[in-house]
């Protein structure tokens, strides 16, 4: 924890910056796909922002300067997928197709959960991380997965697959119960870390049929709903 929530804003902000023009800078080099590059973006800016609510201290205002760095790079994508800012590193690196009007549906939307649960459940309650992790590691392992395994499509749906829902479990499973661990050794949380399996293998499991289900891009949005009720119900 830093003393000072001005210093804990800057070092957040710093932080998702760092990862957003590294992958932004990766995918414009050629080194990764744009669509490996939008995907990295997807699972490690949250895990990474969610750490860094370690360093705020524990005054009301917190969680709303937490909550200024979603915000502002929610309005970066908003305003470069309207294209009023030039940001091509960005297109390539947050869309499929390069059309940079992608920007304002899967990005957008999960910028704006971001902003929506960090102020809602800030440190309270492990629902909002858990929520989080689902659409980071979740989402974002179902795709990378899919692509390299999915030649077994669901019944439901011509682009998603088997593997690619074996991805989500996975990612979204791996990344709640680490940064969850990382929360319960700082004593943020006082859970038996045990205690958590249960409750997070039923969120994850059921928020893996969520996205199954749920149109593209759209799953930004089902899936942290899901998430909520369900923590709702078994915390």
């Amino acid at each position: 924890m830093l003393k000072n929530n001005l210093l804990a804003l800057i070092a957040t902000l710093a932080v998702a910056l760092l990862w957003l023009r590294l992958n932004d800078y990766l995918a414009q080099r050629g080194w990764v796909s744009g669509r490996l590059s939008r995907k990295l973006i997807h699972i490690g800016t949250g895990p990474l922002f969610v750490l860094c609510w370690l360093l705020f201290t524990p005054a009301p205002a917190s969680r709303f300067l937490a909550a200024l760095v979603p915000f502002g790079i929610t309005i970066q994508f908003a305003l470069v997928g309207l294209g009023i800012i030039k940001d091509p590193a960005a297109v390539e690196a947050m869309s499929r197709s390069g059309d940079r009007r992608e920007i304002l549906r899967g990005p957008l939307f999960y910028g704006i959960v971001f902003i929506l649960l960090t102020i809602i459940f800030w440190l309270e309650s492990p629902i909002g991380i858990i929520a989080l992790m689902m659409v980071c590691g979740g989402d974002g392992l179902a795709e990378i997965f899919g692509r390299r395994w999915g030649q077994t499509k669901l019944f439901n749906s011509a682009n998603k697959s088997w593997s690619g829902s074996l991805g989500f479990f996975l990612g979204g499973w791996l990344l709640a119960a680490g940064v969850m661990g990382v929360f319960i050794l700082t004593k943020t949380f006082h859970y038996a870390f045990a205690d958590l399996l249960l409750p997070l293998t039923l969120i994850t499991a059921i928020c893996t049929l969520v996205e199954a289900i749920t149109p593209l891009d759209l799953d930004n949005i089902s899936v942290p709903i899901a998430a909520v009720i369900l923590g709702y119900l078994l915390f």
